[in-house]
């Protein structure tokens, strides 16, 4: 069952691959960008900043989600690569029972605790209230973002990034005009942004799941095929509960470096919100091509394509760390223009603070290029420690910013937080990756 990846051009297979994810990911940043925008121009700075404020705890939980599900389809890629059609069923089988049980465990905790873990971080009084009505949305929909997560990251283990990124589109319409909609002529504020959010969600999971019963024979499953085994459920949670829970990990981190900018007041939140929109639009190409990495391992591991991997990884760290170096420098050179896309001209301090961001985090994206590809590359081998302990990297250097640089310089200390991260992470993947490439150069010979 060869795909683009498992044949021709390494390199040329994984840019390929890699198109439709990075576009897919835009639109999925294009639905937190849209309400980021549309509320901080049409509501205010106040509203973008209750918005901002719900940075880290929405990437508790749905980073958890989306880090699971990825985790869950590398088994399904690897018994693809194999060629193996019954076990690709029987993981996919297995994975939505696993998601199942964790969508409804997640959902009650999360929405219970919204308020408690705002007050917790010590989100402003001023914030307090238009952040618990976003949060409580995003999180009662949180089943609708764990399964198109899983139903799109199954599509891409069988080497279809395609179909995700045609529903992804038509969501973010959906979600664009409800935005308009809800905040503009119903004046819903924060809540329209929620509740837009969630229904353009639930619309792309529908759509992805019509599609894979209708289309995609490997994946197509009937009532008699819901059945699984505690073997096979821990083979899945083996790599799926790992990354689910290193990004929790890395979001705990930024949690407490949100306490830190909370302490700093609405003008520093809303800089760091505002910049940080522009950072997830400008890292998606190296995002796109390091989860494309995953499927990449993982499908010729399954082969046994163990050279085509080596080289692939070289092309790949090469194209990565080229783009990061070129668009760090493109977005310095234009942070204040971006930055006022979303607060307008009126707000100089803040697109002042939102300069310094970028003079900081872009010069450093060549460190999350490395990061990307070398992490990914490494859950496609099933390997799950050391990219949870490079979480757990990140959470400590995140952490010392938190306590003690951002005290001390306040919001150009909060600057650092992601290079010095991003650091951290790469000491521990760059050991266990060296390890892993000599093993797989072993198994190469033989």
């Amino acid at each position: 069952m060869d795909s683009i990846l498992t044949k021709g051009s390494p390199i040329k297979g994984i840019i390929l691959f890699s198109i439709p994810l990075l576009l897919g990911n835009i639109f999925q940043q294009i639905y937190t960008i849209s309400d980021t925008l549309i509320v901080g121009r049409v509501v205010g700075v106040q509203a973008l900043a209750a918005v901002g404020a719900t940075g880290g705890l929405t990437f508790l939980i749905i980073g958890f989600a989306q880090g699971m599900t990825t985790g869950l389809s590398i088994i399904t890629a690897q018994h693809f690569g194999a060629g193996d059609v019954r076990k690709v069923k029987e993981s996919f089988a297995t994975s939505i029972i696993i998601c199942l049980i964790t969508t409804v465990i997640l959902t009650i905790l999360s929405v219970a605790l919204t308020r408690p873990l705002l007050v917790l971080m010590q989100t402003p009084s001023s914030l307090l209230s238009g952040a618990e009505t976003f949060l409580t949305i995003i999180f009662a929909g949180l089943g609708a973002t764990m399964f198109f997560n899983l139903f799109s990251n199954m599509l891409r283990s069988l080497g279809n990034s395609r179909a995700p990124l045609v529903f992804l589109a038509i969501a973010c319409v959906i979600n664009v005009v409800l935005d308009l909609l809800l905040i503009i002529q119903f004046h819903m504020g924060i809540a329209g942004a929620g509740v837009a959010t969630v229904a353009a969600q639930l619309f792309s999971c529908l759509l992805c799941w019509w599609y894979i019963k209708r289309s995609v024979r490997y994946l197509s499953l009937s009532w008699s095929d819901m059945h699984t085994s505690m073997a096979e459920i821990q083979e899945q949670i083996k790599i799926g509960l790992p990354m689910g829970f290193q990004a929790s990990i890395i979001a705990i981190g930024s949690i407490i470096l949100q306490v830190s900018l909370n302490e700093l007041g609405p003008q520093s939140i809303a800089a760091y919100t505002a910049a940080g929109k522009v950072d997830q639009i400008a890292v998606q190409p190296m995002m796109s091509m390091g989860i494309t990495m995953a499927t990449f391992t993982a499908q010729n591991y399954g082969a046994k394509y163990y050279n085509r991997i080596l080289k692939g990884i070289r092309q790949c760290l090469t194209t990565s760390i080229s783009y990061s170096v070129i668009v760090g420098v493109l977005i310095v050179l234009n942070s204040r223009f971006l930055v006022n896309l979303f607060i307008g001209n009126s707000e100089q301090h803040i697109t002042n603070l939102a300069h310094q961001y970028f003079i900081i985090v872009s010069s450093s994206y060549f460190l999350l290029a490395m990061l990307f590809v070398i992490r990914y590359t490494l859950q496609g081998f099933g390997k799950s420690m050391a990219p949870t302990m490079a979480g757990i990297a990140e959470l400590i250097s995140r952490v010392v910013v938190g306590i003690a640089i951002v005290p001390m310089f306040g919001f150009l200390g909060a600057c650092f937080a992601n290079p010095l991260a991003w650091i951290g992470s790469n000491l521990v993947l760059v050991w266990s990756y060296l390890q892993t490439v000599r093993a797989i150069k072993k198994d190469a010979t033989e």
